[in-house]
């Protein structure tokens, strides 16, 4: 029996390595956005990557990038060595003189961001007077070359890993009307670079950073759709704007709704379809967890079934099991693949007892449905649960109205009534959605009003 048990582990390890993502979003992310998912796995009991193939991702990652130190130290961990490459000498030897570059320069463009922070400029700037490089020129004899000077500042911060100097700098540059993200090309890298800045920035000290985030998505989505370019250009833009805003969906107290919105929009949905099927994971497993979105079952079934062919993984397997097949034993055991799944999903792994606990309900929610007497120790299977687990489970949903049922204990099953909604369940069921609607309304409405105050 133990040798079984650790058979069955070795083959759920197995699996669970083989539908790892960390590779397949990798293509779709910024390199610094690479360096949280890879401190995940390392270490991660179900992956079970090696410690030394996972340091030599991190060197290819950090190479690319002006944290030369970093880069060293990785180095000279993986090969034993106290030696410095002369490639990494010399770039390290670069970077810090162009640190020294930028901290001896008098730039009026920095104070004048400073003293803008101040208040300085209260009531300066409006619809008819907005900032602008005309302004600066006259007001602060700052030219064009000196603001995207500014903008290669911040991105050289960037690269070395100071997300919230970044984050600062990109939020002064584009408050200047010619780098508006719809007009210019460098306004749109720089929106790109402050929504990853404040994804990477640390939860510490910054509690309303997916707040702000969020915005920050908003601004991109409204940007790929307005800037006006080619079909094959925006279609990549949305690609990398779904791999990006998973960070914040499953981060944002509201993320868990308004993924589902996002990535069951036609045109979200068109690209998940064409370049990212995968995404799917993501799409299935909020709404199995969201009761309130279940409405939206019907169209994720079809676009699985699909996909079928392309991507599939025990999350998806696991509801076609239910919705399509009504296969109970395979929803069984695709929910303990699920486990382990979750479990080694950066973006997931924080949910799995929430999705554990959705999925049972899901499974005796679609037995119910077509059976009329149940028996708890076949159900209790089922459900990956012991026959007086499941009873006082049953017991609970019955009590909290949930489900018309009652059990009997002498033939030891469920017995299912008839369940009509009532009049209240039904107006829940057709507002549901308002308080995500109202939320994007807001926000909209005051990035309007930024973008007239700016």
């Amino acid at each position: 029996k133990k040798r079984n048990s650790t058979m069955a582990e070795s083959k759920a390890s197995e699996s669970t390595a083989q539908y790892d993502l960390t590779n397949t979003l990798a293509k779709y992310l910024d390199l610094h956005l690479m360096f949280p998912l890879l401190e995940f796995v390392d270490g991660n009991e179900f992956l079970k990557y090696s410690p030394e193939d996972i340091q030599k991702a991190r060197l290819a990652l950090v190479q690319p990038t002006n944290m030369v130190e970093y880069a060293i130290e990785i180095y000279q961990e993986l090969n034993n060595t106290k030696d410095v490459p002369a490639d990494m000498a010399t770039l390290r030897d670069s970077v810090y003189r162009q640190i020294e570059t930028y901290e001896s320069e008098d730039s009026a463009l920095r104070t004048f961001f400073t003293d803008l922070d101040a208040g300085k400029y209260a009531n300066t700037f409006s619809e008819q007077q907005p900032l602008n490089l005309a302004w600066l020129s006259e007001n602060v004899g700052v030219k064009q070359e000196d603001v995207e000077e500014y903008y290669k500042c911040a991105k050289f911060e960037y690269e070395c890993g100071q997300y919230e100097t970044t984050t600062q700098m990109l939020t002064n540059f584009l408050q200047i009307e010619e780098y508006k993200v719809i007009t210019s090309e460098l306004g749109f890298k720089a929106l790109w670079g402050k929504f990853a800045a404040l994804i990477l920035l640390p939860n510490e000290g910054y509690p309303n950073k997916w707040d702000m985030a969020m915005t920050e998505l908003d601004k991109l989505k409204n940007a790929i759709d307005t800037r006006g370019d080619n079909d094959k250009q925006q279609l990549q833009q949305r690609t990398w704007l779904l791999h990006w805003s998973l960070f914040v969906f499953w981060n944002h107290p509201k993320g868990r709704d308004l993924i589902i919105d996002a990535f069951l929009s036609e045109k979200y949905l068109q690209a998940i379809q064409i370049n990212a099927p995968w995404l799917l994971r993501y799409l299935t497993t909020a709404i199995i967890i969201n009761k309130r979105r279940r409405d939206e079952l019907r169209n994720l079934v079809v676009v699985i079934q699909q996909e079928h062919y392309t991507y599939s993984d025990p999350i998806t397997k696991f509801l076609e099991c239910l919705r399509v097949d009504f296969d109970f034993d395979g929803a069984q055991e695709r929910l303990g693949e699920c486990t382990q799944l979750l479990k080694s999903d950066y973006f997931l792994c924080n949910c799995t007892d929430e999705f554990v606990k959705a999925a049972r309900f899901f499974i005796f929610e679609t037995y119910c449905r077509i059976h009329q007497k149940i028996d708890i120790s076949g159900l209790a299977t089922k459900l990956m649960m012991s026959s007086e687990d499941a009873e006082l489970w049953i017991v609970n949903l019955i009590r909290g109205a949930q489900l018309d049922a009652k059990i009997d204990s002498t033939n030891n099953c469920v017995i299912m009534g008839s369940n009509f909604p009532s009049i209240y369940q039904q107006v829940i069921d057709k507002t549901k959605s308002l308080t995500m609607r109202s939320y994007q309304l807001s926000n909209n409405i005051e990035r309007m009003a930024e973008s007239k105050n700016s």
